[in-house]
């Protein structure tokens, strides 16, 4: 079995080393945070002390980490993957980032012998930890196809959605409507509620009709919404590259600011 790296241990990412661990693969990880690494080695992962340490031992790394800038000091920082990394070696972007920033990526990556793949997933933590994600994959058919049997130890659903930045597009799309129908979910039913219906029994029910979406029936709104202005702000920033109007989705970013207020969850610094 090949050894995989996974750079960055936390939800996401511990979730994604146990189903390989489970899958027979060698996995070895890097985290930043020595409780978060401490878990993952008490797991059974192979700790490294820096991403570079990966590059030289492993067949295929997966990054998943939390920015772009994240991303960036993974890949080419002191004690870096890039810098390190032996010729064919492929580099699987799981992260959320700009399908901008993965094209600039591939770019500097051109004249190295390392290969980029646009990796991200959905459908949570969950998920990660069952091996049932949906990937969303992007880049040249051949790393893909290289890459499919480690993904599948993961990924119960892998969509080859294009070339690179395909799959972060996709990933942007998938996030946009998930933040669409998690408000309307959390605005549905706290208006039923006011109005004297069962907020529980509407939940039930409308999970039956045409009202149904993933962020109902996995009752997301209950959760933290942590990354929805990230993912918000990088849907907004790309329409105005690309020239397009989302008037949907600007209004969408201050609901998702408002309802965030009004439960006193965590705001983005």
């Amino acid at each position: 079995m090949p050894s995989v790296g996974i750079v960055g241990l936390g939800r996401m990412g511990m979730g994604i080393a146990l189903s390989l661990l489970r899958a027979g693969f060698d996995v070895q990880g890097v985290d930043a945070n020595p409780a978060t690494a401490e878990a993952g080695r008490r797991a059974g992962v192979t700790l490294r002390a820096r991403p570079a340490d990966l590059a030289r031992c492993c067949d295929l790394i997966v990054v998943m980490v939390g920015f772009e800038a994240e991303v960036e000091l993974v890949l080419f920082g002191d004690g870096g993957l890039v810098p390190a990394a032996p010729a064919g070696l492929i580099i699987a972007i799981a992260s959320t980032v700009p399908p901008a920033a993965i094209k600039r990526l591939g770019a500097r990556l051109a004249d190295t012998g390392v290969v980029l793949v646009d990796a991200p997933v959905s459908r949570g933590e969950a998920a990660a930890a069952d091996g049932t994600l949906l990937m969303f994959a992007g880049g040249p058919d051949a790393a893909v196809a290289a890459c499919r049997p480690v993904f599948q130890s993961f990924c119960s659903d892998i969509v080859h959605v294009g070339p690179l930045g395909g799959g972060q597009t996709a990933k942007m799309i998938s996030n946009m409507i998930l933040w669409a129908c998690l408000t309307a979910t959390v605005e549905g039913l706290d208006l039923a509620e006011a109005m004297g219906v069962d907020r529980e029994r509407l939940r039930a029910a409308l999970a039956l009709g045409s009202a149904d979406n993933w962020a109902l029936r996995t009752r997301a709104d209950e959760r933290g919404m942590l990354w929805a202005e990230k993912d918000l702000m990088i849907l907004l920033s790309e329409a105005d590259a690309a020239r397009r109007a989302l008037p949907l989705a600007g209004a969408l970013k201050e609901a998702v600011k408002a309802l965030k207020i009004a439960r006193g969850l965590p705001m983005p610094d």
